[in-house]
C-alpha cells in the first residue's frame, strides 16, 4: 500500500485551490504548476512549492506531460492528481505518470482509454446491458460522401440528429440537425471545432431528444473490486450544451429510478475496471427511459453537491483509494441528506450569446450565509484571460430541501458583489428565481424556452440604473471633495451662477446615462435624461456608499470606483458605468457600421468580401475563443465597405473587423 507524501496538482483554478484544502487536512504538501498568466493566481499562493510552466497557451504549459512530470521530479512529489480537463483523462499521461514512479490519482489507463471515444464506449455499454442510442460515425480522415451520409442518417437514426466530437465533452463540436439541408455543414463545423479542442476530428450522430434531462451518477470504485454509486445529479440547466446550474438529488427521480440508474451506473464502471471517481451521465426523456451518454472518468465540476448531501469528501477518497486503500464504510453506505445546488459563475456576457468576458477582477466577494459553499479560483486582482476556460468559481448551497437550497442560493447571488469582469450572474438569479424552475419542471431545453436576457434582467428594479447612476455621480462628487487641494472648504458644485445643475454622463450597457443634479443639503434636484426624479433625499454619501432615499424609499448603494468605471450595488441589482469623457479625442470614435471583435480571439474565416452585399443576420466571420468558434454578423442589411482583418490574425476585443454600411 502506498503513501502520497507530496501531491503535484496538474491543474489550475478553483480546482486546483479545491484539492490542495484537502490535501492539506490529510498531511499531504502540494506542489502548484502556472503558467506566465498564472503567476499570482490563488492557488499558486496556497500551494507549499510551485513551478513555473514559461508560456500561456495551454498545449505549452498545463498540456505538457513532460513538464508537469519534470516538475514532480523536482519537487520530490511521489503522486499528480490532474483534476479535470487537461490531462485528466488522458491515458498516455497516466501511463507516463506509472513509468516515473508517479501515482496517478484517477482510473487505470485502460479504462481512460475505452472511454476516451464515445463511439466505442456506447459499444461497450451496449454489451454489459447499459441502454444506449443508434449513431453513424464519421472518422477522422473520412472523406463526407454527403448523399450516402444523409441516406445513413434517415435510415438508422431520423431528425432530428445531434452531432458530437468523439473525442471531447463540453458542448464543443456539438451541433443539433433539423432536417437533411443542414447536415453537412453541422458535420464540417463539428469537425473542424473537435479538431482545435481535441486534435481529432471524429465526430458520431446520434438521434436528438427534444428537450430531454440530463441526469448523472457519481460512481466510485477501490482496488478491492468494489464499486458503488453515490447517487445522482440533475444537470439540465445548460447554455451551448455546458452545465451551469447542478442539483443533486434530482426532482423527478424517485427510490425505484434511483435504483435503475445506480444499477446501470456501476454497471459501466465493472465493465471497463474502473477505480476512483468516475461519473456516468445519461439523458431521461419524458417518459423516464434513460440512455447512456459517456463515463467522464475523472472528478467532475458538480462533485460538490454529492459532497454536500452525503457529507463525503470526494478528494480525500481519491487520494485514499489512490494509495491503495479500500473504499470506508461511510462510503459504502452513503445516504442523503437535504437537497444541494451548485451554479457555475462564469466569466461571460450573456447579452452578446454567451461570448467569454476578460478583465480584471476588481471586487469578488459572496456572502456568507448558512449552507453557502464558495469554489473559486480567483480573487481581488485576479487576470481573466483568453488562454482558459472562463469560470470564475462555483456557489453551491445546502437546506433540509430543494426549495431551502435554491432559496439561499438566489439570496447570495445577488448579493454578492462581482466587480471588473462581465459575468453571468444576473442569469443565475433569473432562472433560481423563475416559477418553472422553482417547480422543478426543467430539461435541456430550459433555456430554448426562456430568454437568457430577460432571465437576466427578471430581477432588477426598472429604477436601478437611474438610482445607480445618481449614486456613482454622487459617490465620485464625494471622492472629488475628499480630495481638493483647492479652496476645499467651498460647498460642491459651487457656482457664480447658483441655478446651473452639476452633470455626468455614463454608459451602462451601451446606453447613454446623463445624471444633473444640485444639491440642497438634505434635498437634491436630480434629473436623469431630462426626466426629473421625484422626492430625492441625500442622507450621506462617501466614494463608497451613498444612503440615497427616492420617492419614499430609502436604499444602501455602495460604490466601486475604478479609473472612469463605477460598480453600483443595491437591492435593485447591479450596475456597471463608465463615465464618458467631456471632451472626447477627436478621430477616436469608429466609422458608422464598424463590427467589433465582441473578445479577444483568432479569426477562423471571413465569409464575404469587399463589396458584397449582406442581409441583416449574414455571418461576416468567424472568431475563435476557447476553443470555441463565436459568427460575427451583419447587424443590418448592407453592403461590406472593409473587411479590416484576415485568416488567423489574433484580434483584441473592441478590434474593427468589417464595416457593413447599411442601405437606405
Amino acid at each position: 500500500m502506498a503513501i502520497i507524501n507530496k501531491l503535484l496538482i496538474a491543474n489550475r483554478g478553483e480546482i486546483a485551490s479545491r484539492i490542495i484544502r484537502t490535501a492539506r487536512t490529510m498531511d499531504i504538501a502540494c506542489v502548484a504548476v502556472y503558467s506566465d498568466a498564472d503567476a499570482h493566481a490563488p492557488w499558486v499562493r496556497e500551494a507549499d512549492e510551485s513551478v513555473h510552466l514559461p508560456g500561456n497557451a495551454p498545449a505549452d504549459t498545463y498540456l505538457r506531460g513532460d513538464l508537469i512530470l519534470a516538475a514532480a521530479k523536482l519537487t520530490g512529489a511521489d503522486a499528480v492528481h490532474p483534476g479535470y480537463g487537461f490531462l485528466s483523462e488522458n491515458a498516455g499521461f497516466a501511463r507516463d505518470c506509472a513509468a516515473a514512479g508517479v501515482i496517478f490519482v484517477g482510473p487505470p489507463p485502460e479504462a481512460i482509454d475505452s472511454m476516451g471515444s464515445k463511439i466505442e464506449a456506447k459499444k461497450i455499454m451496449a454489451a454489459a446491458g447499459v441502454p444506449v442510442l443508434p449513431q453513424v460515425t464519421v472518422s477522422d480522415d473520412a472523406t463526407i460522401d454527403a448523399a450516402a451520409l444523409i441516406g445513413r442518417v434517415a435510415a438508422d437514426i431520423g431528425y432530428p440528429v445531434l452531432v458530437k466530437a468523439a473525442y471531447g465533452g463540453g458542448g464543443r463540436g456539438m451541433r443539433i440537425v433539423h432536417d437533411a439541408d443542414g447536415l453537412l455543414e453541422a458535420v464540417e463545423g463539428a469537425r473542424r471545432e473537435a479538431v482545435t479542442a481535441f486534435g481529432n476530428g471524429t465526430v458520431f450522430l446520434e438521434r436528438f431528444l427534444d428537450s430531454p434531462r440530463h441526469i448523472e451518477v457519481q460512481i466510485f470504485a477501490d482496488t478491492q473490486g468494489n464499486v458503488i454509486h453515490l447517487f445522482e445529479r440533475e444537470c439540465s440547466i445548460q447554455r451551448r450544451y455546458q452545465k451551469i446550474i447542478e442539483e443533486s438529488p434530482s426532482p423527478v427521480v424517485d427510490d425505484a429510478l434511483r435504483e435503475e440508474l445506480g444499477t446501470a451506473a456501476v454497471a459501466a464502471g465493472k465493465a471497463i475496471g474502473y477505480v476512483g471517481a468516475g461519473t456516468a451521465e445519461f439523458v431521461m426523456g419524458s417518459d423516464g427511459r434513460f440512455y447512456f451518454l459517456e463515463v467522464n472518468t475523472r472528478l467532475q465540476v458538480e462533485h460538490p453537491v454529492t459532497e454536500m448531501v452525503t457529507g463525503l469528501d470526494l478528494v480525500r477518497l481519491q487520494l485514499r483509494v489512490a494509495e491503495g486503500h479500500p473504499l470506508p464504510e461511510e462510503a459504502l453506505t452513503a445516504t442523503v441528506t437535504g437537497h444541494a445546488m451548485e451554479v457555475r459563475l462564469y466569466a461571460e456576457d450573456v447579452a452578446a450569446g454567451f461570448l467569454p468576458a476578460t478583465g480584471t477582477v476588481h471586487g469578488f466577494s459572496v456572502p456568507d450565509l448558512p449552507g453557502i459553499r464558495v469554489d473559486a479560483g480567483v480573487t481581488v486582482g485576479s487576470q481573466v484571460g483568453v488562454h482558459y476556460d472562463a469560470m470564475l468559481a462555483k456557489v453551491i448551497a445546502h437546506g433540509a430541501t430543494r426549495d431551502d437550497a435554491r432559496r439561499t442560493l438566489a439570496r447570495a447571488l445577488a448579493e454578492s458583489q462581482l466587480h471588473g469582469v462581465v459575468t453571468n450572474r444576473e442569469l443565475l438569479v433569473g432562472i433560481l428565481r423563475e416559477p418553472e424552475f422553482a417547480a422543478g419542471t426543467i430539461d435541456t431545453g430550459y433555456l430554448s424556452r426562456h430568454d437568457p436576457l430577460a432571465l437576466s434582467r427578471s430581477w432588477h428594479s426598472p429604477v436601478a440604473v437611474a438610482v445607480h447612476a445618481v449614486a456613482a455621480a454622487l459617490a465620485a462628487q464625494a471622492d472629488r471633495r475628499t480630495g481638493a487641494k483647492v479652496l476645499p472648504g467651498l460647498p460642491s458644485g459651487w457656482r457664480n451662477v447658483p441655478s446651473s445643475y452639476q452633470q455626468a454622463t455614463f454608459l451602462a450597457d451601451g446606453e447613454e446615462i446623463d445624471v444633473r443634479y444640485r444639491l440642497a443639503d438634505p434635498s437634491i434636484e436630480v434629473q436623469v435624461n431630462g426626466e426629473p426624479l421625484a422626492a430625492v433625499l441625500l442622507l450621506a454619501a462617501t466614494d463608497r456608499q451613498v444612503d440615497l432615499e427616492v420617492a419614499g424609499v430609502r436604499r444602501l448603494c455602495t460604490v466601486r470606483r475604478v479609473g472612469e468605471v463605477s460598480y453600483v450595488d443595491s437591492v435593485l441589482g447591479s450596475t456597471t458605468l463608465v463615465e464618458e469623457p467631456r471632451f472626447p479625442e477627436p478621430g477616436s470614435r469608429n466609422a458608422p457600421g464598424s463590427l467589433l471583435a465582441p473578445m479577444p480571439g483568432t479569426v477562423v474565416r471571413v465569409a464575404v468580401q469587399p463589396g458584397d452585399q449582406v442581409t441583416a443576420g449574414t455571418v461576416v466571420l468567424v472568431l475563435e475563443a476557447m476553443k470555441m468558434e463565436h459568427s460575427v454578423v451583419a447587424p443590418v442589411d448592407g453592403v461590406v465597405t472593409e473587411i479590416g482583418v484576415s485568416v488567423s490574425q489574433a484580434v483584441d476585443l473592441g478590434t474593427v473587423l468589417a464595416v457593413v454600411e447599411e442601405q437606405a
